[in-house]
């Protein structure tokens, strides 16, 4: 059994999905493990880190031969997946719906395509979530981008000349993310508050020290999807909402939007006159940005200013931290391969439970259900 750690070619990727440590766990299992040469290098890790560990550290063709599994943070590209075993496994973030045509060629190419970002919300699947564990880093991030943005102070300060006021930090989407958005902004000495469509996420809010601000007297929904995610929402709702924020958001100087919604375009939740209604130097960031935002003029990769307030939207948020969220992706990776990992055929064998919800492509079709319904 090879598996084979590539080097990404999506542009401004600068995660990995190995590191030495989990090369090592690897080949206790019984596995080799080839890494190309540079994978690791935006990931402070050096090639000579993965020999130590037991990998043999070689060009894409070398990793790529005979490989019977191929780890990787994005997608790779098809085409460059030549000497590959037959039907060998890619496994990593596959973007199903909005890469639908590489998921295709995956299919034609006859490789077996595992879409990381499709696994089930189940407790014994929580330690391969990469949803999870990325978004827990981005919701840090998040926070840290828009002190950088923010020309003002976010803890109170006392001093000889005077007071500096706390900064009022909004939490929109209280997964993941935005509870660790709410974990730093606290840290950093802000006061916080924060909404969600799911009423369970109130208890979460407030045990981090912030101000629930929820919709009341809506009678009936809970927006509560399947696997804990989100889900769209009533038009009755969605004005309750939009009333509740648009008083509360022109008071605040940091807004940090977090929802999405899988398989959809993002919701909008901030809208222009809502970014007119803000202090000038108050500061928006859309982590929802590359799926069409939470905010309406939100620009992937930029950084703009509307009506005074600066809207953040970087892209890749988790590879901003590319050292951590590399060691947290290569763990939930490992984490899933041993889970199921079959010692007397040395391979890992699936599950239906798990299988069928990652598996994209098998035997040249593609045969989850998620995208053929």
């Amino acid at each position: 059994m090879k598996i084979a750690i590539l080097k990404e070619q999506a542009a401004g990727e600068r995660r990995v999905a190995g590191t030495p440590e989990t090369v090592k766990k690897f080949i206790a299992l019984g596995a080799s493990v080839a890494v190309e040469a540079g994978a690791g290098a935006t990931a402070s890790i050096a090639d000579d880190a993965y020999a130590a560990a037991g990998a043999s550290v070689g060009d894409r063709a070398a990793t790529l031969a005979g490989a019977d599994i191929l780890l990787g943070v994005q997608g790779p590209d098809p085409a460059s997946l030549g000497g590959a075993a037959a039907g060998a496994w890619i496994v990593a973030g596959l973007n199903p719906f909005g890469e639908r045509a590489r998921v295709d060629a995956y299919a034609a190419g006859g490789y077996e395509a595992l879409a990381m970002e499709f696994m089930p919300r189940i407790t014994r699947a929580q330690s391969m979530d990469i949803l999870s564990s990325q978004s827990n880093l981005s919701g840090y991030k998040a926070v840290l981008d828009a002190a950088a943005e923010y020309d003002r102070a976010f803890p109170m300060m006392m001093t000889a000349a005077g007071t500096v006021s706390a900064a009022k930090c909004f939490v929109m989407g209280v997964g993941v993310a935005g509870l660790q958005a709410i974990a730093t902004a606290r840290r950093l000495g802000a006061q916080v508050s924060a909404t969600d469509v799911r009423a369970a996420t109130k208890e979460q809010i407030e045990s981090l020290g912030a101000k629930a601000i929820f919709v009341e007297k809506v009678a009936g929904i809970e927006g509560e999807g399947t696997g804990g995610y989100a889900t769209e929402m009533s038009d009755e709702y969605k004005a309750a909402q939009a009333e509740l924020v648009s008083s509360h958001i022109a008071k605040q100087d940091i807004v940090i939007t977090t929802a999405l919604i899988p398989g959809r375009p993002a919701p909008r939740l901030i809208s222009d006159a809502q970014i007119a209604s803000m202090k000038p130097g108050s500061v928006i960031v859309d982590l929802a940005v590359e799926q069409g935002g939470n905010v309406e003029g939100a620009v992937a990769g930029e950084v703009v200013v509307r009506h005074g307030v600066r809207i953040v939207g970087h892209r890749n948020v988790p590879s901003r931290l590319a050292a951590d969220t590399s060691a947290l992706f290569s763990r939930n990776l490992y984490n899933f391969l041993s889970a199921f990992w079959d010692k007397e055929k040395n391979a890992p064998v699936l599950d239906e439970e798990i299988g069928n919800a990652i598996r994209l492509t098998q035997g040249g079709k593609v045969v989850n259900e998620r995208l053929l319904g």
